[in-house]
């Protein structure tokens, strides 16, 4: 859907609501094709699950194998 909304010359983002950084790391490859990215649901959350993506200011890191179990 990302290749062909590009062909279209559409404005991709990716984004989320509230969900686990093991929702948020699929989202956080397809973000690197985009133009806005909004995925902070994890810090939103009282309590993410353990390895989850780390987040320093603006910037979100890779998960750790460990998320995947």
């Amino acid at each position: 859907m990302m290749a062909e909304a590009q062909r279209r010359n559409f404005t991709i983002m990716v984004g989320c609501m509230v969900a686990t950084s093991l929702a948020m790391a699929p989202a956080v490859i397809l973000a690197q094709n985009a133009s806005f990215v909004d995925l902070d649901g994890p810090l939103l959350l009282s309590k993410d699950r353990p390895g989850g993506l780390r987040y320093v200011d603006s910037l979100v890191y890779p998960p750790s194998p460990a998320l995947w179990g």
